[in-house]
């Protein structure tokens, strides 16, 4: 029995393998479950192997050993087939050329193990040992070598072709095995080689094979590769948009310059034509990148109700009209009229995507015709509205079409130099077509022109939509009514005493939550609670909850806020508030919520969204709504004209205009002169206080207390009309709320220099 020992090593390690490689997580790949085959078919090779030593050399009937070898030559068959398969998985990149290699070799496998199991087997003895030769035995070794030529071949190429020979070396070694047994088999035929010689190969072939860890560092690899990318996409954003709005911006400083050293006034008002061109161009911009953020942040929410479709078809033509005429082009209008009247969707959105095709045409037809067409299929409910827009421009290259929804992708920019924009537009467009469930086609004959064509289903609506009007008196009276103002800006708190002291209320402040809990617990009652969020100690949002707990607290809770950005009025509503008011304070919008909460007192008018301005970064000063010019703004004017009698070489108005002071938005925040003279003098008093503050906080990098109080100092500013205080300002807030230390103490002294700056010339203005 001493020849056992090849086959019980075989055995052991075909055991040894099994267990290592399935009591661990595999990958789910071609080569690791035909790798997994192998083991299971060599541990019942291993198995047959030791068998049939130990019959033959026990027991010795030979049918029964020739059954037995039948077997044993069956499985060294398929184990050969396996290994060639393995081999084929490795090098095979393409799966359908893979499948049918596998489907080939599982054939002609089958065929070989049909003779060998139905030929004949001569039993042979050699000495102690039976082995087994004849045609069986003879058909078994031609598959095994046809299949082990296919290995070596395999092998060989995957050599010449891969850097990483790794995957070679268990059929090197497999190869060496063979050859050392061959040797032995034909001087000892009794030493049982093969089992041993396929455990070792395969014992060697487990540490080549992917396991778990090299597919975590590859999938490691993998996310870095994808966090580059995402860094790259990220600079090449930033690029895109250095480019973009440091030109209108560009524009704007150039012509704001000429503006301020010409004499000429037709030259001055050309130059403020230029001015408010690129103005409009840069609010574009900003628009388009926010849209086109919302969108790819999942943020963009398609909110669809009835309207009006003819009035909104046309409301977009009368608003092109105007730009069309600039160029004088040929704008024809074709609405159907058997578009049904009222349609169920997101009107506001269709608006926005049609708008954008139309200043599309627009933008690259220098002569000739728009054309916007409006018609539908009706089918019951639903009306499919097609929206087409066709011009005699550029026209787009057929290889171009498939770029023209890409981020920032302008076609042509060599003939593009002269017109502005992202390419925002049409990226823009696209997404939100696609988000209401419709589609855009394009079609474009290069040098001739374009139509693009938008595809939307509608529900058909059987009720009218009528646009409801709701008139504010503006004269309205307060008497009586108990309001509280709760800021920790003494400043704040006086321009919004000052706003509401008109309506005779009867106001009352905290600078504070907790003067304002303290307030309401000690039993004062008030009829409208106005309260600022970003306060020291107790936000404004931590306040009403600790109201809320108070029994039988039902007063209304309208939040001060300079956060207009995209989402805070669903946030703050959420978080318990009944209103929002965006920081400075509007006027028209302070006097609707006046109205709600004050004169309506079964609060059910509808006043609608507040403006989509107040929720984007940097536009606090767009949210402002059109209204009639009033006796109170013409008295404004008059006294900003009495004051100029006054001086006639240099008005104090005149100087702050001189000093880039923006008084006529102060004004118009503030209601008149005397409330601005007012709020100047509040702001002068309380520098020293605010510059300690901010000193202390910058030595102990007090982040938080620091963010509360620039926050402040940018609302003031914004009421003064210190425009680059208030930017400033607004870029301390940002970085300091981000604990950006570094930035907040590299760009401090510019802070206080301007800061120094603006009180230098309010009191210099005072004093006039």
């Amino acid at each position: 029995m001493s020849g056992i020992w090849l086959p019980g090593s075989a055995l052991t390690i075909s055991l040894l393998l099994i267990g290592a490689f399935f009591s661990k997580k595999r990958i789910d790949s071609h080569e690791v479950n035909i790798y997994s085959y192998i083991l299971i078919i060599n541990f019942l090779f291993s198995i047959n192997a030791l068998i049939g030593y130990i019959l033959s050399k026990t027991i010795g009937i030979r049918d029964l050993i020739a059954v037995i070898q039948k077997f044993h030559l069956s499985l060294l068959v398929v184990i050969a087939a396996c290994l060639f398969c393995y081999m084929l998985s490795i090098i095979n990149d393409m799966k359908s050329k893979y499948a049918r290699s596998i489907k080939i070799v599982r054939i002609i496998t089958i065929i070989i193990i049909c003779f060998v199991l139905l030929c004949p087997v001569k039993v042979i003895n050699y000495g102690e040992i039976l082995d087994v030769g004849g045609i069986s035995y003879q058909v078994a070794m031609i598959g095994i070598l046809l299949y082990f030529a296919g290995i070596v071949i395999s092998n060989i190429h995957y050599f010449i072709h891969n850097k990483n020979h790794k995957k070679n070396l268990p059929f090197i070694i497999l190869t060496l095995l063979f050859v050392i047994a061959f040797i032995l088999r034909f001087y000892y035929p009794e030493i049982i080689t093969e089992t041993y010689c396929v455990s070792f190969a395969l014992l060697v072939m487990y540490f080549t094979i992917e396991n778990p860890d090299v597919k975590m560092l590859e999938k490691m690899e993998l996310a870095k590769n994808e966090a580059d990318k995402a860094n790259r996409a990220k600079s090449d954003f930033l690029s895109s948009m250095s480019h973009e709005i440091r030109t209108p911006l560009n524009a704007i400083v150039g012509f704001s310059e000429m503006i301020k050293e010409s004499d000429n006034l037709d030259e001055i008002h050309e130059d403020a034509d230029d001015v408010i061109k690129a103005s409009k161009t840069l609010l574009e911009i900003v628009n388009g990148i926010l849209d086109i953020s919302k969108i790819e942040a999942g943020k963009l929410e398609i909110i669809n109700s009835p309207y009006n479709s003819k009035d909104l078809f046309n409301e977009v033509a009368n608003l092109m009209k105007p730009k069309m005429n600039e160029k004088a082009l040929d704008f024809q209008i074709e609405i159907a009229e058997d578009i049904p009247t009222t349609l169920y969707g997101d009107h506001s959105n269709i608006k926005k995507v049609i708008t954008n095709i139309l200043s599309n045409a627009y933008k690259y037809t220098e002569q000739g015709f728009v054309k916007y067409e409006v018609r539908c299929i009706n089918n019951q409910n639903v009306s499919r509205i097609i929206i087409s827009v066709e011009d005699s421009g550029r026209g787009i290259k057929k290889e171009n079409i498939d770029k023209l929804f890409t981020k920032f992708q302008r076609l042509s920019e060599d003939k593009n130099t002269t017109i502005e924009g992202t390419g925002l537009g049409l990226a823009i467009t696209k997404q939100i077509v696609e988000l209401m469930g419709g589609k855009v086609i394009v079609q474009s004959v290069y040098g001739s022109g374009s139509k693009f064509t938008i595809i939307l289903d509608q529900r058909i609506e059987k009720v009218e939509v009528k646009e409801k009007k709701t008139e504010i008196d503006e004269n309205i009276d307060l008497t009586n009514k108990n309001i509280l103002i709760v800021d920790d800006n003494s400043l704040n708190l006086k321009v919004a005493t000052k706003l509401i002291d008109k309506y005779n209320a009867i106001i009352d402040t905290a600078d504070s939550g907790f003067s304002c809990i303290d307030k309401i617990k000690s039993g004062n009652k008030y009829d409208l609670i106005l309260l600022d969020d970003m306060m020291p100690k107790m936000s404004g949002v931590e306040t009403l909850k600790k109201l809320k707990e108070i029994p039988n607290f039902n007063t209304p809770v309208v939040v001060l806020t300079a956060n207009a950005i995209t989402g805070m009025r669903e946030k703050y509503l959420s978080e318990g508030f009944d209103n929002y008011l965006a920081k400075p304070i509007n006027k028209d919008e302070l006097l609707k919520v006046l109205v709600r909460y004050l004169i309506d007192q079964d609060r059910t008018i509808d006043f609608g969204d507040l403006p989509k301005e107040i929720y984007e970064i940097g536009n606090n000063d767009e949210i402002d709504i059109a209204q009639p010019t009033t006796n109170e703004e013409n008295s404004n004017e008059e006294e900003v004209e009495e004051l100029k009698k006054e001086d006639n070489e240099k008005s104090p108005i005149d100087y702050l205009k001189e000093n880039h002071i923006d008084i006529d938005k102060a004004i118009e925040l503030l209601g008149d002169i005397d409330i601005y003279n007012d709020t100047l003098k509040e702001f002068i008093d309380n520098s020293s206080k605010r510059k300690t503050k901010l000193d202390e906080y910058i030595k102990t990098n007090d982040m938080d207390n620091y963010s509360i109080e620039v926050h402040s100092l940018k609302s003031d500013s914004k009421y003064l009309g210190f425009t680059s205080l208030a930017g400033i300002a607004f870029e301390h807030e940002t970085k300091s709320k981000e604990n950006d230390l570094k930035y907040v103490k590299d760009n401090y002294n510019d802070l206080v220099k301007e800061l120094d700056k603006m009180i230098d010339i309010s009191n210099k203005y005072i004093e006039m």
